[in-house]
């Protein structure tokens, strides 16, 4: 297959106007545009549109056992958990996470706190210990547009959080870039922000999700805590590095077709009635998009970021989005007392879900068990109690035009 296209940009000043330019301020020479969206199998311009499509190929390609599919896993294929409205999206799907409590802290189980609901032997498939008071779903995520995510400068978040109201300040966490040994960067990915960058989260979805190994991920995951060797006949990494691909064939080609979807898009129709444009201006005034940021512009094209992995292409590059997320850790009283990567102070926190494509969901929060977009808003305390108060306090017609807002998203 093609490889993606390198880009790089040369700023070139005239030397007449250099003496000028040294006498007014700096300003950015790229003017910010719209991010491409649309729910279309339509490439952003990251690569071509042939590319693209073949790279969408293999996100849905099915594996097997002689794939090194397992020996324990959740799904076949990547777009069994990323499938509404277009290969991408979002879906009903949900994943298995237990641990340990003892009101104080929380301790893994033995082999991480994934249950995997899937096994290709009986006698390795795994299950919830007596141990594990601690339970809950996650529910797949929307990788629309992710690599608009992954192009966000590490200081924006800092930026927004510090514009936060005291007591709904984000959390920030730095986790390690798989692809940069010994590097670290924001981050953005998975309700507990456990990545920075999509060749690390898709080295991690291979393993956790369809159990196959590669170079950032070489070592199988236990049932229970005890190897599962002797079931496991396709020889670690499965997924090996091979020319043009140090980290796994399929694991770059995922990486390179979620840096190439557009963005999820509005309903144009439903956005532009009057009750969705009042409920988007309630949605702003009651604080709704303190955590759910309306708009956030990705970093400057040449940005070099991921450890010195990834240089940001004119096609993620100096983009505005509309997320409506900060992509910040917060515990607005959801939290699924799973600790990952962020430490003790994560344990009652998640992600702000990104609300870009939400029309597009039946089931909503992290463990997918409101079913209304009221139920979803009145799920939610903590830190966003200043904010609820404000909702339970309209009308019921401003109730009803802030809805009729998140049904346009």
């Amino acid at each position: 297959m093609s490889r993606a296209t390198k880009w790089i940009r040369r700023l070139v000043i005239p030397v007449g106007i250099v003496a000028a330019l040294s006498s007014v301020p700096l300003i950015n020479a790229i003017t910010a545009t719209e991010a491409p969206a649309g729910f279309d199998n339509l490439t952003n311009g990251f690569t071509s549109q042939a590319t693209f499509d073949l790279d969408r190929e293999v996100f849905e390609g099915r594996e097997d056992i002689g794939d090194g599919l397992g020996p324990l896993y959740n799904a076949q294929a990547c777009a069994e958990c990323h499938q509404t409205p277009v290969t991408g999206g979002t879906s009903q799907i949900t994943e298995l996470r237990v641990g340990r409590f003892d009101g104080f802290t929380f301790t893994d189980r033995p082999g991480g706190s994934l249950i995997n609901d899937r096994a290709i032997d009986a006698s390795i498939q795994e299950r919830v210990a007596g141990e594990d008071n601690v339970a809950d779903f996650r529910s797949s995520l929307n990788i629309l547009g992710d690599g608009f995510v992954e192009a966000i400068a590490d200081a924006t978040f800092t930026t927004i959080r510090n514009s936060q109201p005291s007591g709904m300040k984000g959390q920030i966490i730095n986790v390690p870039v798989g692809e940069a040994p010994g590097q670290t960067r924001v981050a953005r990915f998975g309700w507990k922000n456990q990545h920075a960058s999509l060749l690390s989260f898709s080295a991690d979805a291979y393993l956790n999700e369809m159990g196959i190994t590669s170079p950032l991920q070489p070592a199988e995951n236990t049932s229970n805590g005890v190897s599962v060797a002797a079931f496991d006949t396709v020889p670690d990494p499965e997924e090996p590095p091979s020319a043009g691909f140090p980290f796994g064939e399929d694991v770059e080609l995922f990486a390179r077709f979620m840096r190439a979807t557009k963005a999820p898009s509005r309903d144009a129709v439903a956005a532009a009635t009057p009750d969705a444009i009042t409920g988007s201006n309630l949605f702003t005034s009651i604080g709704c998009a303190n955590c759910h940021r309306t708009s956030i512009t990705t970093a400057p094209t040449g940005t070099i970021v991921n450890g010195g992995k990834f240089t940001i292409p004119p096609a993620l590059g100096d983009k505005i989005i509309h997320p409506y997320s900060d992509f910040m850790l917060h515990d607005v009283g959801t939290g699924d007392f799973i600790v990952q990567n962020g430490g003790q102070s994560t344990l009652t926190k998640l992600r702000t879900p990104p609300l870009w494509g939400l029309r597009t969901r039946s089931r909503m929060m992290h463990d997918t068990i409101s079913f209304t977009r009221n139920n979803a808003i009145l799920a939610h305390f903590g830190e966003a109690n200043p904010v609820i108060n404000n909702y339970i306090n309209l009308s019921l017609t401003q109730k009803n035009q802030l809805i009729a807002f998140l049904n346009s998203l």
